[in-house]
C-alpha cells in the first residue's frame, strides 16, 4: 500500500531534534544560516543537517553503503529544492490537503506499523521526531502525489495509432505482459535548454556513475550519489512491474539484460539514465490470454467527512453487518444507508473487471467467497461492506482490449512525463545557492 512505502520514504525527510552538547560560554556557536533560496523561500543549514541525519539512518537500515557525506549532502539539497518548487506550485494553484484527510493518512501509517495512533506518536517522539513536523511532512508527501496526478497524468496522450500498434505487435502486447521485472535506475536530469557544455558535463557524470558500477560499486550507493530521481536517495529501486508497463526506453534495455546486469547509458529528452535488472519472473515468450476474470458485487459505502469520522463510519458498518448476519436484506440496507450512487440499485456495482476498482476494494472483494459479506473495508472513498454475488471468466471484447492497452501505454509514459515535468518546473524556478563550495 502507498502509505507503507511512504513511511520508509517519509522518515528520511523528518526533522529530528538535534542533541547539542553543552559548550562553554566563551566557545563560539554557529548560527543557522541560509544555504539556498528557492523563489522567495529559504532552505537553511539546520533543515539540511536534520534531513541528512535521517537519510543516513535510513540508508544504514537498508544496508546501503553510504556515499561520502559531502556528496550525499549535495544530492539531498537538490532533492529539497525540487520538492520545494513543486510545493510552492501546489500552494499557488490551490492544492490543499485537509486536516481530516491528513489524520486519516496518519492512522493508516500507524496501522501499517501495527500501532494505534497514540502509540505511533509516542514511538516517534521517543526517537526525537517532532509530531507537528511529522504531520506536515506527511501532508507535503500527499500534496506531491496529488500534484503528480493532476499535472502529469492529465498531460499524457495515447493515440489510437499507438493502441493499434500495441495490439498487433506481439513484442509489445502479448509476451511482455507475462514478464514481471524488478528494476532500479539512475537519472541525471538535463535542463530543457541545456548548452553543449552542460550536456558534456552531465554526460561525463553519467559515465562516472556507470564506471563505478562496473568496477563493482553498489548500485544503490551510486544512485544515492548521482541520481536526480525522487527515489535516488533510497537507492533508485523502482519495485516490480510488468515489463510492458516500464517506459519504452527502459523496457527495451531491460529485455536484453540478465538479472544483476546493468544497461549502458540511455538518453531521453529528460536526461541520462542507467537501468539495472534485479530480477525477472514469467515467460517472455508467453502469449497473453484474452480471457478476463469478472466479479459481480454490491456494496454499502459510508463516506468519511467533516460530519462523519472514521470511527463513526466503521461503527455504522459494524452495526449494519450485524443486521445482515441476522438475515436483513442487503439491497434494502444499501438503499437506506449507502452514500454511493449505486444505493438506488441496492448497492449493485454490476460486473467488474480486474482494475475497475481501487486496490483496497479489489483485494478485499477477491478474498470473499460467493455470497459472503465482508467486514468494514477502508478505501480512499470511505468504508465499505462488500458482497460477491457471482464470478465468471469471459473473453475480452475488442473495446475492452483497447481500454486495457490504453492503460498500459499510459503507465508506460507516466514516468517519462513526470521526469520531463519536474525538469521544466526546476528550470523555471529561481534558485540561488549560498553554500561555501558554490
Amino acid at each position: 500500500m502507498m502509505f507503507r512505502l511512504l513511511l520508509i520514504g517519509l522518515v528520511s525527510c523528518l526533522t529530528v531534534l538535534p542533541a547539542h552538547a553543552q559548550t562553554r560560554r566563551s566557545q563560539p556557536t554557529e548560527v543557522d544560516r541560509i544555504i539556498a533560496v528557492v523563489n522567495d523561500e529559504a532552505i537553511t543549514a539546520f533543515e539540511l543537517r536534520a534531513r541528512l541525519s535521517t537519510v543516513e539512518r535510513q540508508l544504514r537500515s537498508q544496508n546501503v553503503q553510504l556515499p561520502p557525506r559531502d556528496v550525499l549532502e549535495k544530492q539531498l539539497l537538490e532533492r529539497m529544492i525540487t520538492d520545494r518548487v513543486q510545493l510552492q506550485f501546489a500552494k499557488e494553484t490551490g492544492l490543499r490537503i485537509s486536516d481530516i484527510e491528513l489524520d486519516a493518512a496518519l492512522r493508516r501509517i500507524a496501522e501499517n506499523n501495527r500501532l494505534a495512533l497514540p502509540e505511533f506518536r509516542a514511538a516517534l517522539e521517543k526517537d526525537g521526531i517532532l509530531w507537528v513536523k511529522f504531520r506536515e511532512e506527511i501532508r507535503d508527501e500527499i500534496v506531491l502525489s496529488r500534484l503528480r496526478d493532476r499535472e502529469v497524468e492529465s498531460r499524457i496522450v495515447v493515440s489510437d495509432g499507438e493502441i493499434d500498434n500495441y495490439l498487433v505487435n506481439p513484442d509489445q502486447g502479448g509476451g511482455a505482459g507475462h514478464l514481471e521485472v524488478q528494476t532500479a535506475h539512475i537519472v541525471l536530469r538535463v535542463p530543457e535548454q541545456a548548452s553543449p557544455d552542460q550536456l558534456m558535463r552531465i554526460g561525463a557524470r553519467a559515465q562516472a556513475a556507470l564506471d563505478q558500477i562496473r568496477r563493482g560499486e553498489n548500485f544503490a550507493k551510486v544512485a544515492a550519489s548521482y541520481s536526480d530521481a525522487p527515489d535516488g536517495l533510497s537507492g533508485g529501486a523502482m519495485g516490480s512491474r510488468p515489463l510492458d508497463r516500464l517506459p519504452a526506453l527502459y523496457a527495451d534495455a531491460v529485455s536484453k539484460l540478465k538479472p544483476g546486469e546493468v544497461s549502458g547509458i540511455l538518453r531521453s529528452p529528460a536526461g541520462f539514465h542507467i537501468v539495472k535488472l534485479i530480477d525477472r519472473q514469467g515467460d517472455v515468450g508467453a502469449k497473453a490470454t484474452v480471457a478476463l476474470k469478472q466479479t459481480h458485487a454490491r456494496h454499502i459505502l459510508i463516506k468519511v467527512n467533516e460530519l462523519v469520522s472514521e470511527a463513526e463510519a466503521r461503527r455504522k458498518l459494524v452495526a449494519l453487518k450485524e443486521r445482515l448476519d441476522n438475515g436483513a436484506d442487503f439491497a434494502e440496507l444499501a438503499r437506506l444507508h449507502s452514500n454511493d450512487l449505486s444505493a438506488a440499485k441496492g448497492g449493485d456495482l454490476g460486473w467488474l473487471y480486474q482494475g475497475d476498482t481501487v486496490p483496497d476494494f479489489e483485494k478485499a472483494m477477491d478474498a470473499l467467497k460467493i455470497n459472503q459479506i465482508s467486514g468494514p473495508v477502508q478505501s480512499p472513498f470511505g468504508f465499505h461492506l462488500i458482497q460477491v454475488l457471482e464470478r465468471r471468466t469471459e473473453d475480452a471484447t475488442a473495446e475492452r482490449q483497447r481500454l486495457a492497452a490504453r492503460q498500459v501505454l499510459r503507465e508506460r509514459k507516466s514516468d517519462e512525463a513526470y521526469q520531463d515535468w519536474v525538469r521544466q518546473m526546476r528550470d523555471r524556478a529561481y534558485v540561488e545557492y549560498r553554500t561555501e563550495d558554490r
